[in-house]
């Protein structure tokens, strides 16, 4: 390996994302604008900057992207993508609307377009990889029908743990 092919490769960072859901049994969708996945559909969310915690960067990013308030609930998943010469260990949060259920989302930031979802229309939107079975499952936690995920126990929103 040639000295600069060295530097080529990405230093992993902290990916956030948040799983939202309205009373309508839809899902909080944002088509992004920039690499990696331009053009697919996701969830709100981006990288944890320097300062903040997991869940501070969670509502930034839904409030970023959407302009819609919410508070952190559990972690639902963590996925790593290695795509594009991008490295992102990424933990998906589900979030909880604390703005009123019939409010509209705003595409800003990153996003070309915001709007609530019909969980069951999922498969008309071509979604980043891993993500529809991640929001599916994440419905059932909703619902109270899926396991807890990884909760706060101690309510600091800094140690995600099982319930058991």
């Amino acid at each position: 390996m040639h000295h600069n092919e060295a530097h080529s490769v990405p230093e992993p960072a902290i990916g956030i994302g948040g799983i939202v859901f309205n009373s309508r049994n839809q899902v909080l969708l944002i088509k992004r604008d920039k690499p990696p996945a331009q053009g697919f559909w996701s969830v709100p969310g981006g990288k944890q900057e320097a300062g903040e915690s997991m869940a501070e960067a969670c509502r930034r990013e839904i409030l970023e992207e959407t302009g819609l308030i919410t508070e952190v609930r559990q972690i639902m998943a963590v996925v790593e993508r290695r795509v594009e010469n991008f490295h992102y260990v990424i933990i998906d949060f589900l979030a909880q609307l604390m703005d009123q259920p019939t409010v509209l989302p705003v595409a800003q930031s990153d996003a070309s377009e915001a709007r609530w979802i019909d969980v069951a229309d999922l498969a008309d939107y071509p979604l980043v990889e891993g993500l529809a079975e991640i929001i599916r499952r994440s419905h059932a936690v909703h619902v109270g029908t899926g396991s807890d995920g990884l909760v706060d126990l101690q309510a600091r929103a800094t140690d995600f743990v099982v319930r058991g």
